[in-house]
């Protein structure tokens, strides 16, 4: 399956679930989880899963002015929440690599990319704002405003992972906050790995202890 494919699978797969208005949540969440364990946990593909979740969303939504907020929220949320797993995972993976990683640059992007991930998911919601009608854009402005103050479950995630990783000894203060590009394919498959069993653990045949 091409990378492509897969997008328009996740995007089919959200619609689906949004149309649905039946356990969206768990839906919404279940289809990022299980795509972006298929990947390399990457922000290049992080960024194509949630952007292929927002599209989906957007889709699902229409016509539904009547529930829309309701489901808005199960979906928005759940993606969020998969987020959040995302950053766990990624962080998990660099404190696994840190002490075999030689170069800085590998856990610079990667601690980078735990940065940007509040950022993505909350430009995501505004494009299924614009997207959509007016009661729609109304439902995601106020999701948006309250997340900012409120704050969101990937931005909690990110800030715990980045306390976490502060002290790892090639992660200096201004690596933590210079800027990057992409990640390294050994973190990314490291991450992948480490997400995928993360994502099994929530499983209802692997009941929390």
């Amino acid at each position: 399956m091409t990378e492509t494919d897969q997008q328009q699978n996740v995007k089919n797969a959200v619609r689906a679930a949004v149309e649905s208005g039946t356990d969206v949540h768990q839906q919404v969440k279940d289809i990022v989880l299980k795509a972006l364990t298929e990947l390399q946990l990457d922000m290049d593909s992080i960024r194509n899963v949630t952007e292929a979740v927002g599209k989906g969303i957007d889709e699902g939504l229409a016509g539904k002015d009547e529930h829309a907020k309701e489901i808005f929220v199960h979906a928005a949320t759940a993606l969020d929440d998969a987020l959040a797993i995302a950053a766990e995972a990624s962080k998990l993976a660099i404190q696994e690599a840190a002490y075999e990683v030689t170069s800085q640059q590998d856990l610079h992007d990667a601690i980078k990319d735990i940065q940007n991930m509040e950022g993505l998911f909350i430009d995501t919601l505004e494009k299924v704002a614009k997207g959509g009608s007016q009661v729609v854009a109304d439902i995601v402005s106020d999701f948006i405003a309250h997340a900012e103050k409120s704050g969101t479950a990937v931005g909690k995630q990110a800030f715990i992972a980045l306390d976490a990783l502060k002290d790892l000894p090639q992660a200096s203060a201004d690596l933590i906050t210079s800027s990057a590009a992409a990640t390294a394919s050994a973190l990314a498959k490291i991450g992948s790995g480490i997400l995928l069993g993360i994502a099994e653990s929530l499983q209802p045949s692997h009941p929390k202890r």
